[in-house]
């Protein structure tokens, strides 16, 4: 059985791993990433198209001139999409998160083990728990460079308002908000940093204290050398 300290410890990496795990879940499933009013012009008006979507779905508003709201409707980001290179890299996002899923996963699994037990094999412990950390927190770096290079790089919230509509001519100009769904993912960050600090300083407890019973004879007390 292992310690109370390698308990308590590993229990609350376990934590933030599973913290982890769910805000991923909710980045994936909240359409709430980006915020975007795109301004064009059509023959008599101009037309501002405000998109708010995710990584699958989103909703989309227009409204002529003085803020007359003409329609509202929900997309599918990948249908609505036509573009090759817009729908690869929003693909490549969510198969990245997904990966990086699995990271938090597999690492919450790795403190569960051994908070309540003490694993054979070197991989299992904390060597095992700051792979699959670091993995999840280079994954969800990645996202937050991938998504807004697709917005911004891309034009993918205009090509998403052409498919809200088929009448828009000159394109005006843009203007974007990231949203929550895309914020939380720094969150994700600050608990895969708490985790690794917490393995790391257990880590480093129990190697000093190893060194600490490995000390030559030469250092211990003479009356001790002599007994």
């Amino acid at each position: 059985m292992p310690s109370r300290k390698k308990t308590s410890m590993f229990a609350s990496a376990f934590c933030t791993c599973v913290g982890s795990f769910a805000v991923i879940c909710v980045a994936l499933a909240t359409p709430q990433w980006v915020s975007s009013d795109v301004r064009y012009s059509r023959t008599g008006s101009n037309v501002t198209v405000s998109l708010k979507y995710g990584l699958f779905r989103g909703t989309c508003e227009q409204f002529v001139d003085a803020g007359l709201q003409v329609s509202t409707t929900t997309f599918q980001v990948t249908d609505a999409l036509s573009s090759a290179r817009s729908r690869a890299l929003n693909v490549a996002t969510i198969v990245v998160l997904v990966l990086a899923l699995l990271s938090s996963l597999l690492s919450s699994g790795f403190t569960c083990t051994n908070a309540v037990s003490n694993p054979y094999q070197t991989f299992l412990g904390p060597v095992g728990v700051y792979t699959w950390n670091s993995m999840c927190g280079i994954l969800i770096l990645i996202a937050l460079i991938l998504f807004p290079v697709n917005v911004q790089g891309n034009g993918l919230s205009e090509e998403l308002a052409h498919g809200c509509s088929t009448s828009l001519q000159t394109h005006l100009g843009s203007r974007h908000s990231y949203g929550y769904s895309y914020w939380i993912m720094l969150l994700i960050l600050f608990l895969n940093i708490a985790s690794l600090i917490i393995i790391y300083f257990y880590d480093h407890a129990r190697y000093s204290k190893k060194k600490e019973q490995e000390r030559p004879i030469e250092n211990a007390p003479k009356d001790v050398i002599l007994f």
